[in-house]
């Protein structure tokens, strides 16, 4: 899971950029990158660690330019933790792209040796964005006349990508020389929006994964890219758009209004915010069917996501509802961090029980969703370290049987506490007297409610369907494997480039 922004300004964009990737922050604090462009020369740095930690003054200064691109990361299953592998990346040939990526692809193995083979392109890391890359650069090749690009040929190109790529993807690519391309997966799993500003100078315009990014930006939202969409923007503010793909449809992921995405946030025509309340308000339902309410003292969130959840289950249940848990916001997310010591430790850093609101009471717990079980379990310990008297257990989201090969880097399906455990055994397992999840059907109605036109959803960790249709048990066997093996090494300080139009490939 990441963040991505593409800006063409009429001023200098590094400090734009870098206020969109703090706004983006919450999708990705493995790594972030800026390139920008300033003539026909990129300048672009990278390296580990959150935004406010990258980015220092001598760097930004390093990055002039009116347009550009950046990326916040969250690595996917069997990436590299290098520094290389951290985005933008750069390829020289045919015209210059610097491009950032969010998602996965799920053929990317494929895509990698046809381009050896085939298209005699070399790939450099074992990212999927690169390869990706690669095949957008080609295919941009194989389109253009000549030298010469024209906007047919970049909408011949993107439908081209579409043909030749599976997976979820939502892409900004600044091709020097030109202006910004952006384009989103024919299902439109991953979110991508465009946002507008006048100036004195003229128009600028910003694509983002969430509206978030524009607005607080000072963009005001226009809309979301569709589902098979390209829009391009060149570098004198004129914006053009086209449908790429034959069959586009809508099928947007639905952990994006679980759990990643901002609640201020508006994806595909849902506040994120509304989402999680209209969410509570069916797993009020469900709590009310089974269980007695009576026994119920107090409704208390884990935080931050499940909040509008917890708030509006207390308020349909006409339950109290109390803030018990507070969170330490410098620590990182864990159902990705690794090792299972490492992820309890990060829990007990994470957050701290307020002992008075929870002794002696029987407490009804609130989260988005239960991965692992490593943070429900240590947070029913807390609960009962801090003096609750029964402590129940709701999940606003189902239970997470199956992993994601579109961009969330979730456990491999052994480690899901899910699988092959029947709710009662979860229950004894995270420690909770009782448990209750949210119905998959009440949770897509939840969104449904919202915008009607959302007839199916991206919901593969929930019930094994995945929309793509490639893939198979093999495939996921493989995944494990290559969760296990893929490294957590550390690379240098910082990646800074000055790259011209005829560099070499960084």
């Amino acid at each position: 899971m990441c963040g991505i922004v593409g800006v063409i300004g009429r001023g200098p964009v590094n400090q734009l950029l870098y206020d969109s990737l703090l706004l983006l922050q919450h999708r990705g604090q493995d790594a972030a990158g800026i390139a920008t462009s300033q003539g026909n020369q990129f300048n672009m740095y990278k390296a580990h660690g959150l935004v406010r930690d990258v980015f220092r003054t001598r760097n930004m200064r390093a990055l002039p330019g009116t347009s550009g691109v950046g990326q916040v990361r969250y690595p996917t299953a069997g990436s590299s933790a290098s520094e290389e592998e951290a985005q933008p990346f750069y390829v020289n040939a045919p015209f210059g792209i610097m491009f950032a990526h969010n998602g996965n692809l799920t053929n990317w193995r494929e895509l990698r040796e046809s381009l050896y083979r085939v298209d005699r392109r070399h790939i450099n890391t074992n990212s999927d964005s690169e390869v990706l890359l690669n095949v957008l650069a080609h295919e941009l090749q194989s389109a253009a006349s000549g030298v010469s690009l024209d906007d047919d040929a970049m909408f011949r190109a993107v439908a081209a990508v579409h043909k030749r790529v599976r997976g979820a993807y939502a892409v900004v690519a600044q091709i020097s020389g030109y202006g910004l391309l952006a384009f989103r997966d024919p299902n439109g799993i991953r979110p991508l929006c465009i946002g507008r500003q006048e100036t004195d100078e003229g128009v600028e315009w910003m694509v983002a994964s969430e509206s978030v990014a524009l607005e607080g930006s000072g963009f005001a939202f226009v809309r979301d890219v569709e589902p098979g969409e390209a829009v391009f923007v060149d570098l004198d503010g004129r914006f053009v758009s086209r449908q790429c793909a034959d069959n586009p449809q809508l099928v947007p992921c639905i952990f994006e209004y679980v759990y990643f995405a901002r609640p201020d946030s508006l994806i595909d025509g849902v506040s994120v915010y509304d989402a999680r309340l209209r969410m509570g308000e069916y797993l009020a339902d469900k709590v009310a069917r089974n269980m007695r309410l009576g026994d119920i003292d107090v409704v208390m969130p884990i935080p931050d996501s499940s909040r509008p959840a917890a708030m509006q289950l207390a308020a349909r249940l006409n339950l109290d509802y109390r803030e018990g848990l507070i969170k330490n916001r410098y620590v990182g997310r864990t159902f990705i961090m690794p090792g299972q010591a490492v992820r309890r430790k990060s829990v007990r850093q994470k957050l701290n029980a307020i002992g008075m609101e929870f002794k002696g009471k029987n407490v009804l717990l609130v989260d988005d969703s239960i991965v692992r079980g490593t943070t429900s379990r240590e947070i029913v310990d807390m609960a009962r370290a801090a003096g609750a008297n029964k402590v129940y257990f709701a999940s606003a989201a189902p239970p997470v049987r199956f992993p994601n090969v579109y961009g969330i880097d979730m456990p491999t399906q052994s480690e899901l506490i899910a699988t092959g455990r029947s709710d009662e055994e979860i229950a004894r397992a995270i420690g909770a007297d009782s448990l209750v999840y949210q119905d998959l059907q009440d949770m897509q109605q939840s969104l449904r409610d919202l915008n009607p036109k959302l007839t199916r959803f991206e919901a593969s960790c929930f019930d094994g369907e995945y929309i793509t249709g490639d893939i198979t048990a093999e495939y996921l066997a493989r995944l494990g494997q290559s969760r296990g093996e893929s490294g957590d090494g550390e690379g240098a300080s910082g990646l800074q480039f000055n790259m011209g139009y005829a560099a070499n490939d960084a």
